[in-house]
Protein backbone atom coordinates (compact mmCIF):
# COMPACT_ATOMS: atom_id res chain seq x y z
CA UNK A 1 0.00 0.00 0.00
CA UNK A 2 1.09 3.55 -0.67
CA UNK A 3 -0.15 6.54 1.31
CA UNK A 4 0.31 10.05 -0.09
CA UNK A 5 -0.21 12.93 2.32
CA UNK A 6 -2.55 15.45 0.70
CA UNK A 7 -3.07 17.51 3.84
CA UNK A 8 -1.97 17.24 7.46
CA UNK A 9 -2.39 20.71 8.96
CA UNK A 10 -4.69 21.81 11.74
CA UNK A 11 -5.71 24.80 9.61
CA UNK A 12 -5.23 26.75 6.39
CA UNK A 13 -3.19 29.78 5.38
CA UNK A 14 -0.93 29.06 2.44
CA UNK A 15 0.00 26.58 -0.25
CA UNK A 16 1.49 24.13 2.25
CA UNK A 17 -1.37 24.31 4.75
CA UNK A 18 -4.08 21.83 3.82
CA UNK A 19 -6.31 20.05 6.31
CA UNK A 20 -6.35 16.33 6.86
CA UNK A 21 -6.57 13.94 3.93
CA UNK A 22 -4.48 10.93 2.95
CA UNK A 23 -4.68 9.21 -0.44
CA UNK A 24 -4.31 5.43 -0.20
CA UNK A 25 -3.01 4.00 -3.47
CA UNK A 26 -5.13 5.74 -6.12
CA UNK A 27 -8.69 4.90 -5.08
CA UNK A 28 -9.20 5.48 -1.35
CA UNK A 29 -9.19 8.58 0.85
CA UNK A 30 -8.59 8.62 4.56
CA UNK A 31 -10.46 11.78 5.61
CA UNK A 32 -11.46 14.45 3.11
CA UNK A 33 -10.18 17.80 4.33
CA UNK A 34 -8.93 20.58 2.08
CA UNK A 35 -5.94 18.47 1.06
CA UNK A 36 -8.24 16.75 -1.43
CA UNK A 37 -8.04 19.93 -3.52
CA UNK A 38 -4.50 18.84 -4.50
CA UNK A 39 -5.98 16.13 -6.73
CA UNK A 40 -6.79 16.49 -10.41
CA UNK A 41 -10.26 15.79 -11.76
CA UNK A 42 -9.06 12.43 -13.08
CA UNK A 43 -7.62 11.53 -9.68
CA UNK A 44 -10.85 12.56 -7.94
CA UNK A 45 -12.88 10.44 -10.32
CA UNK A 46 -10.77 7.37 -9.48
CA UNK A 47 -11.64 7.49 -5.77
CA UNK A 48 -14.20 4.85 -4.81
CA UNK A 49 -14.01 4.85 -1.00
CA UNK A 50 -13.59 7.46 1.72
CA UNK A 51 -12.91 6.49 5.34
CA UNK A 52 -13.73 9.30 7.77
CA UNK A 53 -12.41 9.62 11.29
CA UNK A 54 -15.09 12.09 12.42
CA UNK A 55 -17.38 14.84 11.20
CA UNK A 56 -15.42 18.02 11.98
CA UNK A 57 -15.15 20.37 9.01
CA UNK A 58 -11.37 20.15 8.64
CA UNK A 59 -11.77 16.43 7.95
CA UNK A 60 -14.78 16.53 5.59
CA UNK A 61 -14.64 19.96 3.89
CA UNK A 62 -13.81 18.68 0.40
CA UNK A 63 -16.21 15.74 0.37
CA UNK A 64 -19.32 17.65 -0.82
CA UNK A 65 -17.34 19.53 -3.46
CA UNK A 66 -15.65 16.35 -4.68
CA UNK A 67 -19.01 14.65 -5.17
CA UNK A 68 -20.36 17.59 -7.12
CA UNK A 69 -17.26 17.62 -9.33
CA UNK A 70 -17.21 13.94 -10.31
CA UNK A 71 -20.75 12.58 -9.92
CA UNK A 72 -21.46 12.79 -13.65
CA UNK A 73 -18.11 11.14 -14.48
CA UNK A 74 -18.66 8.02 -12.38
CA UNK A 75 -20.71 4.89 -12.96
CA UNK A 76 -20.84 3.74 -9.33
CA UNK A 77 -21.52 5.40 -5.98
CA UNK A 78 -18.74 6.78 -3.83
CA UNK A 79 -18.81 4.82 -0.56
CA UNK A 80 -18.23 6.78 2.64
CA UNK A 81 -17.23 4.61 5.60
CA UNK A 82 -17.55 6.09 9.10
CA UNK A 83 -19.07 5.41 12.49
CA UNK A 84 -22.85 5.80 12.54
CA UNK A 85 -22.72 9.06 14.51
CA UNK A 86 -20.48 10.63 11.86
CA UNK A 87 -22.74 9.46 9.05
CA UNK A 88 -25.76 10.89 10.83
CA UNK A 89 -23.99 14.26 11.14
CA UNK A 90 -23.35 14.23 7.39
CA UNK A 91 -26.98 13.41 6.67
CA UNK A 92 -28.37 16.07 9.00
CA UNK A 93 -25.90 18.92 8.58
CA UNK A 94 -24.21 18.59 5.16
CA UNK A 95 -26.17 16.50 2.66
CA UNK A 96 -29.50 17.90 3.80
CA UNK A 97 -30.67 19.83 0.77
CA UNK A 98 -29.93 23.16 2.46
CA UNK A 99 -26.16 23.20 2.97
CA UNK A 100 -25.58 20.80 0.04
CA UNK A 101 -27.67 18.48 -2.14
CA UNK A 102 -28.34 14.97 -0.85
CA UNK A 103 -26.12 12.95 -3.17
CA UNK A 104 -27.39 9.74 -1.60
CA UNK A 105 -30.54 10.40 -3.68
CA UNK A 106 -28.94 11.98 -6.77
CA UNK A 107 -29.49 11.23 -9.59
CA UNK A 108 -31.99 8.83 -7.96
CA UNK A 109 -32.45 6.85 -4.77
CA UNK A 110 -32.00 3.67 -6.83
CA UNK A 111 -28.76 4.89 -8.46
CA UNK A 112 -27.18 7.39 -6.05
CA UNK A 113 -23.82 9.12 -6.30
CA UNK A 114 -23.11 8.56 -2.60
CA UNK A 115 -23.48 5.54 -0.35
CA UNK A 116 -23.03 5.55 3.43
CA UNK A 117 -21.46 2.49 5.07
CA UNK A 118 -21.29 2.32 8.89
CA UNK A 119 -18.15 0.96 10.53
CA UNK A 120 -17.38 0.04 14.12
CA UNK A 121 -14.19 -0.24 16.14
CA UNK A 122 -12.53 -3.60 15.53
CA UNK A 123 -14.56 -4.49 12.43
CA UNK A 124 -12.32 -4.80 9.35
CA UNK A 125 -13.28 -3.62 5.88
CA UNK A 126 -11.32 -5.39 3.13
CA UNK A 127 -10.90 -3.74 -0.26
CA UNK A 128 -8.80 -5.52 -2.85
CA UNK A 129 -6.70 -7.30 -0.24
CA UNK A 130 -6.18 -4.12 1.78
CA UNK A 131 -7.56 -4.10 5.32
CA UNK A 132 -9.00 -1.03 7.07
CA UNK A 133 -9.91 -1.44 10.72
CA UNK A 134 -11.32 1.36 12.92
CA UNK A 135 -9.42 1.81 16.19
CA UNK A 136 -10.47 3.70 19.34
CA UNK A 137 -10.23 7.49 19.49
CA UNK A 138 -11.40 9.94 22.16
CA UNK A 139 -12.39 13.33 20.76
CA UNK A 140 -14.99 16.04 21.36
CA UNK A 141 -17.35 14.29 18.91
CA UNK A 142 -17.65 10.56 18.14
CA UNK A 143 -14.46 9.55 16.33
CA UNK A 144 -12.23 6.67 15.33
CA UNK A 145 -8.71 6.20 14.03
CA UNK A 146 -7.72 3.58 11.45
CA UNK A 147 -5.33 0.64 11.14
CA UNK A 148 -4.30 0.08 7.51
CA UNK A 149 -2.77 -3.34 6.80
CA UNK A 150 -1.31 -4.39 3.45
CA UNK A 151 -0.27 -7.79 4.76
CA UNK A 152 3.39 -6.83 4.50
CA UNK A 153 3.12 -3.87 6.86
CA UNK A 154 0.76 -1.62 8.76
CA UNK A 155 0.10 2.07 9.30
CA UNK A 156 -2.00 3.43 12.16
CA UNK A 157 -3.60 6.87 12.01
CA UNK A 158 -5.00 8.15 15.30
CA UNK A 159 -7.26 10.80 13.82
CA UNK A 160 -8.10 13.55 16.33
CA UNK A 161 -7.83 12.24 19.86
CA UNK A 162 -6.71 12.91 23.40
CA UNK A 163 -5.28 10.61 26.08
CA UNK A 164 -6.75 7.23 25.21
CA UNK A 165 -5.89 4.07 27.11
CA UNK A 166 -8.12 1.97 24.85
CA UNK A 167 -5.97 2.76 21.81
CA UNK A 168 -2.60 1.36 22.85
CA UNK A 169 -3.43 -2.32 23.48
CA UNK A 170 -4.80 -2.43 19.92
CA UNK A 171 -1.63 -0.89 18.48
CA UNK A 172 0.66 -3.07 20.56
CA UNK A 173 -0.93 -6.20 19.04
CA UNK A 174 0.05 -5.17 15.48
CA UNK A 175 3.10 -7.29 14.74
CA UNK A 176 3.85 -5.66 11.37
CA UNK A 177 3.45 -2.03 12.52
CA UNK A 178 5.66 0.29 10.48
CA UNK A 179 4.15 3.77 10.76
CA UNK A 180 2.21 5.63 13.43
CA UNK A 181 0.66 8.98 12.50
CA UNK A 182 -0.45 10.72 15.68
CA UNK A 183 -1.91 14.15 16.26
CA UNK A 184 -0.56 16.95 18.42
CA UNK A 185 -2.64 20.06 17.91
CA UNK A 186 -1.43 22.54 20.53
CA UNK A 187 1.89 23.65 22.08
CA UNK A 188 2.63 23.56 25.78
CA UNK A 189 1.21 26.99 26.65
CA UNK A 190 -2.19 25.94 25.29
CA UNK A 191 -2.50 22.80 27.37
CA UNK A 192 -5.84 23.88 28.81
CA UNK A 193 -7.29 24.37 25.34
CA UNK A 194 -5.92 21.00 24.25
CA UNK A 195 -7.59 19.33 27.23
CA UNK A 196 -10.96 21.00 26.69
CA UNK A 197 -11.01 20.28 22.94
CA UNK A 198 -9.67 16.73 23.40
CA UNK A 199 -6.44 17.08 21.48
CA UNK A 200 -2.88 16.18 22.42
CA UNK A 201 -0.08 18.55 23.44
CA UNK A 202 3.64 17.74 23.64
CA UNK A 203 3.39 16.61 27.27
CA UNK A 204 0.36 14.38 26.77
CA UNK A 205 1.86 13.04 23.54
CA UNK A 206 4.96 11.99 25.45
CA UNK A 207 2.82 10.24 28.06
CA UNK A 208 0.89 8.45 25.33
CA UNK A 209 4.00 7.32 23.45
CA UNK A 210 5.23 5.82 26.70
CA UNK A 211 2.47 3.23 26.24
CA UNK A 212 3.77 2.15 22.81
CA UNK A 213 5.52 -1.25 22.91
CA UNK A 214 6.28 -1.58 19.19
CA UNK A 215 9.00 -0.05 17.06
CA UNK A 216 7.57 2.28 14.44
CA UNK A 217 8.32 5.45 12.57
CA UNK A 218 6.25 8.17 14.23
CA UNK A 219 4.88 11.21 12.41
CA UNK A 220 3.09 14.19 13.93
CA UNK A 221 -0.01 15.63 12.28
CA UNK A 222 -2.63 18.34 12.90
CA UNK A 223 -0.28 21.05 14.21
CA UNK A 224 -1.84 24.51 14.28
CA UNK A 225 -0.64 27.02 11.66
CA UNK A 226 1.97 29.40 13.03
CA UNK A 227 2.88 27.06 15.88
CA UNK A 228 4.44 24.13 14.02
CA UNK A 229 8.08 24.90 14.82
CA UNK A 230 7.34 25.64 18.47
CA UNK A 231 5.26 22.51 18.95
CA UNK A 232 7.78 20.25 17.22
CA UNK A 233 10.61 21.70 19.34
CA UNK A 234 8.62 20.99 22.49
CA UNK A 235 7.88 17.46 21.28
CA UNK A 236 11.60 16.92 20.74
CA UNK A 237 12.30 17.99 24.31
CA UNK A 238 9.91 15.53 25.93
CA UNK A 239 9.50 12.58 23.56
CA UNK A 240 12.21 10.51 25.27
CA UNK A 241 13.51 7.59 23.21
CA UNK A 242 11.06 8.39 20.45
CA UNK A 243 12.01 10.78 17.68
CA UNK A 244 8.74 11.85 16.06
CA UNK A 245 9.00 13.60 12.71
CA UNK A 246 6.84 16.31 11.20
CA UNK A 247 4.39 14.90 8.64
CA UNK A 248 4.56 16.87 5.39
CA UNK A 249 2.35 17.44 2.37
CA UNK A 250 3.10 15.07 -0.53
CA UNK A 251 5.06 12.73 1.71
CA UNK A 252 4.80 9.11 0.57
CA UNK A 253 4.64 6.20 3.02
CA UNK A 254 4.81 2.69 1.58
CA UNK A 255 4.20 -0.53 3.49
Amino acid sequence: MKVRVLGCSGGIGGAQLRTTSLLVDHDILLDAGTGVCELSLAELTAINHVFLTHAHLDHIAALPLMLDSVADLRSRPLTVHACEATLESLRQHIFNGAIWPDFSEIPSREQPSLRFQPVAVGETVQIGGRRFTPVPADHSVPAVGYHLDSGAGSLVFTGDTTVNDAFWPVVNRIANLRYLIIETAFPRHEQELATVSKHLSPATLADELGKLERDAEIFITHLKPGQCALTMAEIGECAGRFKPEFLENNQILEF
